[in-house]
């Protein structure tokens, strides 16, 4: 049997003016994942957050380069019209991973990109930086579910480096942290020596690597691509403090959430938006605050790093 393998078809690939031009001069574009809009946050503060992150990269002298399927179009950059009408159709749009894409393109329909499919997207338009809210991860209970985000797998193929504020609380961080030490996958703590706990500042598992500041980041990472170690990086940044959640009582709203999750009987891609949803209900809205500010923090952190990569050529 014999495997046909077609180059990539660029006609599925729609970069955005402003990030084509950025990418043809060697600028530093930072990507962003769209699932956040349509399924991680509500309308209207969802578009309002997507805006906010945007002009946070620009500020740090890098593009952004929200990332989405629309119309079974892989698009690299989007209009404030297109962002919009992500955050008002929500759940509508199908949340998309590494398995969905195909079916998504074929189809033309409309898809918001994961931590991995916007890795993978960002990877073909040859963008190196990313910033997300939290990681996927290896879920709790998994010993029973298998369940296991695709997240990590990405994480260990795609080139790129990735600010997050760490891997998200609803799931089983040691775990998640073994599980990347084994695929390669170098953890930093950005300013902090233990892995934030994405609403709480720290989760009491410590990094084996610190940065201090973007030019250590940047510089390792530039070493890492020099010598073909494939894989992406991941930088760790706590929240900012005065958004940060008492570690002890969100854990007790986690642990709510999750009972009552499986009660219901929620699994697969539906898991992580109904736990944010009743994470967010049962703090009066301050989770979804501290969402917020966490994501606005590591886009800021992703623009200096790849301003500061961009200085090293």
């Amino acid at each position: 049997m014999h495997l046909t393998v077609t180059k990539l078809n660029t006609d599925l690939l729609n970069i955005h003016a402003d990030v084509q031009q950025a990418l043809a001069h060697k600028k530093p574009v930072v990507a962003l994942e769209s699932t956040i809009i349509s399924h991680g946050m509500p309308y209207p503060q969802n578009v309002e957050t997507a805006f906010r992150v945007e002009e946070t990269v620009r500020k740090g002298g890098a593009v952004p380069a929200t990332i989405a399927i629309l119309d079974g179009q892989l698009c690299v950059g989007m209009t404030a019209d297109e962002i919009d009408y992500l955050g008002k159709a929500g759940a509508d749009v199908t949340k998309t991973s590494r398995r969905d894409i195909p079916f998504i393109v074929s189809a033309k329909k409309d898809g918001a990109t994961t931590v991995a499919a916007t890795m993978i997207i960002a990877g073909l338009a040859g963008i190196e930086f990313m910033a997300t809210g939290g990681i996927g991860g290896v879920h709790r209970g998994v010993e029973e579910t298998m369940d296991v985000s695709a997240d990590l797998e990405e994480l260990a193929r795609t080139n790129i480096a990735v600010v997050c504020a760490g891997v998200k609380s609803v799931l089983d961080i040691g775990r998640t942290l073994e599980y990347l030490e084994t695929l390669g996958v170098p953890v930093v703590g950005y300013q902090t020596d233990t892995v934030p706990a994405f609403y709480a500042r720290s989760s009491g598992f410590s990094v084996v690597y610190r940065a201090d500041d973007a030019e250590t980041v940047a510089k390792a990472l530039h070493a890492k691509f020099s010598l073909g170690l494939d894989g992406a990086m991941l930088i760790t940044n706590p929240v900012p403090e005065a958004f940060a959640l008492n570690p002890q009582e969100i854990d007790a709203t986690i642990e709510q959430a999750l009972e009552e999750m499986n009660r219901r009987g929620i699994t697969g891609k539906d898991t992580t938006p109904f736990l944010l949803a009743r994470i967010a209900d049962q703090t009066a809205g301050s989770s979804l605050t501290t969402n917020i500010e966490l994501v606005v923090n590591n886009a800021r952190v992703a623009a200096d790093i790849a301003v500061a990569y961009s200085q090293l050529d």
